[in-house]
């Protein structure tokens, strides 16, 4: 087994290469890429790349950069923040606070190809709403100095308004890297789910053929929003768009799952005849002639010997042998007194469920009223939260995505008060489900002036914390609560391992000084709690993970991390000076990761645990 030191490293760009290796891995020598070889592998998929060369496709000033700032290292770290949750233990569900371009990277590994659903609701670019200030030179430092985790205090959030010169450039550079770092935690059968207005409708659309494929395209879905024009305007919207993509086709579109029956339509089926497989509605039993074959073309004979030949310009739906075999199994309706037109019966036990189609209207999914209304009833006080999204709009789209059964992930990484994280948990009492969400929100600062400032809150992702928390207590309360219907709260914060800075002066003591101080991989003053979840991210072991702590002899703790998504254990203890007769306490299997401080090791020992396990070394 080997022994190998742990550093924080980013596997959005090694898996990208690791597939592209996996394809042509003759193009790759001394693990770099031959350009040559690769061009010539991929021949006539080349575009022509000649001085007049014209390409299809989205472009901007920024997007360059925008490509770079997704492939860019966190220097970041999940924390957790015991306390601030609901049922923490036994939760596996998550409000990450933080910004969420670093959390996206810093779930590329553990979560990779395991989200079912993503919804997004992010800034619609109105020329008054904020933009993610990205800083490309060091992202989670401005984040830092933003959230007053750093020396300098600021706003993390900025206006973009159409004098800037690039409005749609900001925007669209702010989207770009999130997108592209969603895309990979979606399964194979995952499906993004897109809020937007019509500022930026047309610019998402290209992205997001560009990051998922045009073949990825599922449905641009209007949500009719308003329950009235605005009489201000001669012309007012009453509608948004939720565009949908699919991680793969055909995996994600033929996923999308059936609505559930309305009572209107459940109180549709009758069973006039007694049927013994319950109520049913009938259908028509004709179609269209174009595309028809000679065996849909015959006479009916009802049970009263009327004869029905197909109707004038139409013919049967069903070949005459499936329609005599469906006649046989007494799925064929001729009315009451056995003389009208067949028709197939439909049994409502044997029903799928609703197509659904593009068209949302607000009866059926709510609009912006309701879901302020829902905000202030669950929060106990108005005006917290500018434009939440209705539950019924997020349960809808939960339903054609997810199934209650299969601990199916949904994530929100725009999560703002938190309306996919409340959908999520009525959507699972209604049909005891077992979802889990992952909600990422922004620490936004909260005016001074507002009622949400009054009300004590201080951040947007305070108001979603505990907008969760009475979500929670009146859906599942507690006598009524499941073990998993709770939640957990991180926190993005600083990683634990240091940051190497280039020497660029010339003096040799504080030369000599830098040499001293990356002797240790880690930061003064380090955290064993927060660097045992920077580690268990860092080895792919995800937030839910159980995590157990035994002991060995010297009475020494070492946690155990195991998941189902991982085929081993994580063991990990960062205590100092192990002895020989600790390390043959550790029950230790072949395929077992164990990490630990390098310097608690001699040579001999790290000789003798890269014997019997995966040996990691700070």
């Amino acid at each position: 087994m080997p022994h190998e030191r742990l550093r924080p490293h980013f596997a959005f760009t090694e898996d990208r290469l690791a597939e592209l290796k996996g394809v042509v891995p003759e193009a790759f020598a001394d693990g770099k890429v031959n350009w040559g070889v690769l061009r010539e592998s991929l021949g006539a998929w080349l575009e022509d790349e000649g001085a007049e060369a014209e390409h299809f496709g989205l472009t901007w000033p920024g997007k360059r950069a925008a490509r770079r700032l997704a492939a860019m290292p966190s220097r970041g770290a999940l924390v957790p923040a015991p306390g601030e949750g609901v049922t923490e233990e036994a939760s596996k569900n998550f409000f990450i606070e933080g910004d969420n371009l670093e959390v996206l990277k810093l779930m590329q590994k553990s979560y990779s190809g395991r989200v079912k659903m993503i919804y997004i609701d992010p800034p619609y670019n109105t020329g008054n709403d904020f933009v993610y200030g990205d800083d490309f030179v060091d992202p989670l430092g401005d984040y830092l100095r933003k959230t007053a985790q750093a020396d300098e205090e600021g706003t993390p959030l900025t206006t973009n308004t159409r004098a800037d010169g690039r409005f749609h450039s900001n925007w669209l550079s702010m989207m770009y890297p999130r997108l592209r770092l969603a895309r990979n935690l979606l399964r194979s059968d995952g499906l993004i789910f897109v809020s937007i207005d019509d500022t930026e409708m047309p610019n998402l659309r290209l992205l997001l053929g560009e990051l998922f494929g045009e073949e990825g395209f599922v449905a641009s879905i209007i949500w009719q929003k308003r329950t009235s024009p605005d009489a201000r305007l001669n012309l007012a919207a009453a509608h948004d768009y939720v565009v949908v993509f699919a991680r793969a086709t055909p995996e994600g579109v033929s996923s999308m799952r059936k609505l559930p029956l309305s009572a209107e339509r459940v109180a549709a089926y009758q069973n006039p005849d007694s049927d013994p497989r319950g109520p049913w509605a009938s259908v028509d039993l004709t179609g269209q002639t174009g595309h028809a074959t000679p065996s849909q073309f015959y006479t009916i004979v009802s049970p009263t010997h009327k004869k029905f030949p197909p109707p004038e310009g139409r013919c049967w739906a069903l070949a005459e042998e499936t329609f005599k075999a469906l006649q046989a199994d007494n799925r064929i309706w001729f009315g009451q007194t056995g003389t009208s037109r067949p028709r197939l019966k439909r049994f409502l036990s044997e029903s799928e469920g609703a197509t659904a189609w593009t068209w949302w209207p607000n009866d059926e999914v709510g609009h912006n009223q309701e879901a302020t209304k829902e905000l202030a009833d669950i929060l106990g006080k108005a005006d917290l939260f500018n434009n939440p999204k209705p539950t019924r709009l997020l349960k809808r789209m939960a339903q054609l995505a997810t199934r209650s059964n299969q601990g199916d992930i949904v994530m929100d990484f725009f999560a703002g008060s938190c309306s996919t994280a409340h959908a999520v948990l009525l959507l699972n009492a209604e049909d005891g489900g077992d979802r889990q969400f992952i909600c990422v929100q922004l620490p936004e600062q909260i005016a001074r002036d507002s009622a949400a400032y009054e009300a004590g809150f201080r951040t947007i992702a305070d108001i979603g914390k505990q907008r969760i928390r009475c979500a929670i207590r009146k859906v599942f309360p507690p006598g009524a609560r499941r073990r998993q219907e709770g939640f957990k709260v991180m926190r993005l914060a600083a990683s634990q391992f240091r940051a190497w800075h280039d020497f660029e002066g010339t003096d040799d003591a504080t030369l000599q000084l830098s040499f001293d101080e990356s002797e240790s991989p880690l930061v003064k003053g380090w955290d064993a709690n927060a660097l045992l979840a920077e580690v268990m991210l860092l080895e792919g072991f995800p937030l839910d993970s159980n995590v157990e702590v035994i002991r060995v002899s010297g009475n020494r703790q070492v946690h155990t991390i195991t998941s189902a998504v991982c085929g081993h254990r994580l063991l990990a203890c960062f205590d100092k000076n192990w002895t020989d007769e600790m390390l043959a306490g550790l029950a230790l299997k072949p395929a077992d990761v164990f990490a630990c401080l390098d310097s608690a090791l001699s040579d001999e020992q790290k000789l003798g645990l890269a014997e019997r396990c995966t040996l990691r070394t700070i």
